[in-house]
């Protein structure tokens, strides 16, 4: 369902403005593409008037001589419209490209390029004549409409100024030789159109900025539009927490199937639990393959069991470890000499089992540097509001 306009207050994102472009939806000054051209042809009419002048009164003297044997056959005739019609052209096509180059810029001046052909694909939505009627009296075209109509009007006021003043100019052309009646007559005009470039110019100042600020208006959003972008863009929100949920298990599952080849777990002993291993043939320090805090501690523990690893009480080091070290990640060289203590320990003990060592007497408790034991930071925290 589309948004009602009056829930649309959040401006347009960047992504609905070039999807609007896309669609050949873009911000269009009518004021300034009549404007321009006319500029455009008053100064070619300007540039080009000694060679317009000259090359008309020819067109006119060769048009009106007489010659008696054009009646003795068609072609002649023929000939000399030819001959009269590139001349013509060869007048006017400058000044028709100038205003087309002109109508062109004034396109991309209010609105930037755009070229799409979406525009162009057929759609019946636009013969619906209810539809139709709706966009006829929108606040946008009665808008139009009224600016359309003052323009008119105050044209028309001035071109009926224009006109009165050159009245009496005219008839003085009467008098003239044909070359000098077309030149007056060529300032005439160019006078007269000077006189309506001004009130298009000021319309077209005023309708560039107006018609930007409409365009991004009729592209506000709703919240419910921006969120519905959101979730294009960045995925539906439930979708990707099924896929985190469903990675994280994964990195899990990797995780504890770790364990049964580790050297020692360390725990705390029921909130953390760590597993290391240790090989010093291709490892510059222990490496951290597993962790995780109470069910997934628990879990750890029973693996390490049913695989026979050594479970360690060590509340500190596995803290520290927990809070300090990644999975597959080597154990800090502030952390060595805690973690050599432990791993001492069940190498001595896995000797004294196989029966080539004698038993440990006591199971070492690890002392670590300052810092690294979570607990220490919420002791004193503790301490304070106890107090």
């Amino acid at each position: 369902m589309a948004a009602d306009p009056q829930d649309r207050n959040l401006p347009a994102s960047h992504r609905r403005i070039v999807r609007a472009r896309e669609d050949g939806q873009v911000a269009r000054s009518r004021d300034l593409g009549h404007l321009l051209p006319m500029v455009i042809g008053v100064a070619a009419l300007v540039v080009l008037a000694p060679a317009a002048t000259h090359a008309a009164g020819r067109l006119l003297a060769d048009g009106l001589r007489f010659d008696a044997g054009a009646l003795s056959s068609p072609q002649p005739m023929l000939e000399s419209l030819s001959l009269h019609a590139h001349r013509l052209l060869a007048v006017l096509a400058p000044l028709g490209l100038g205003m087309a180059v002109a109508a062109i810029v004034a396109a991309v001046v209010s609105g930037g390029w755009n070229f799409t052909w979406k525009p162009l694909t057929p759609s019946f939505g636009k013969l619906d004549p209810l539809s139709g009627l709706a966009r006829l009296f929108s606040k946008a075209h009665l808008g139009e409409a009224l600016k359309a109509s003052l323009l008119a009007l105050v044209l028309g006021s001035i071109g009926a100024f224009v006109l009165g003043q050159l009245m009496a100019r005219s008839h003085d052309a009467l008098a003239m030789a044909l070359l000098a009646a077309l030149s007056h007559t060529a300032q005439s005009v160019l006078w007269g159109v000077w006189w309506l470039l001004v009130p298009l110019g000021a319309f077209a100042a005023v309708d560039v900025p107006l018609q930007r600020h409409l365009w991004m208006k009729r592209l506000m959003m709703s919240r419910e539009e921006a969120k519905q972008e959101m979730k294009e863009l960045e995925g539906n929100v439930e979708v990707k927490a099924k896929v985190k949920a469903r990675m994280r298990e994964m990195v899990k599952r990797r995780m504890l199937a770790n364990v049964p080849q580790a050297d020692l777990v360390v725990m705390n002993p029921t909130h953390y639990a760590v597993a290391l291993k240790y090989n010093d043939a291709t490892m510059a320090a222990p490496r951290v393959v597993a962790k995780g805090a109470d069910l997934l501690a628990m879990r750890i523990r029973d693996l390490a069991r049913d695989a026979k690893v050594p479970v360690l009480r060590a509340p500190p080091l596995a803290r520290a470890l927990y809070a300090h070290v990644e999975i597959d990640r080597e154990v800090p060289a502030a952390l060595f000499a805690a973690v050599a203590q432990v791993l001492a320990y069940v190498y001595q003990l896995r000797a004294a089992l196989a029966g080539q060592a004698p038993m440990p007497q006591a199971v070492p408790e690890p002392q670590l540097p300052p810092g690294f034991d979570p607990d220490e930071k919420a002791a004193p925290h503790a301490a304070q509001a106890a107090e």
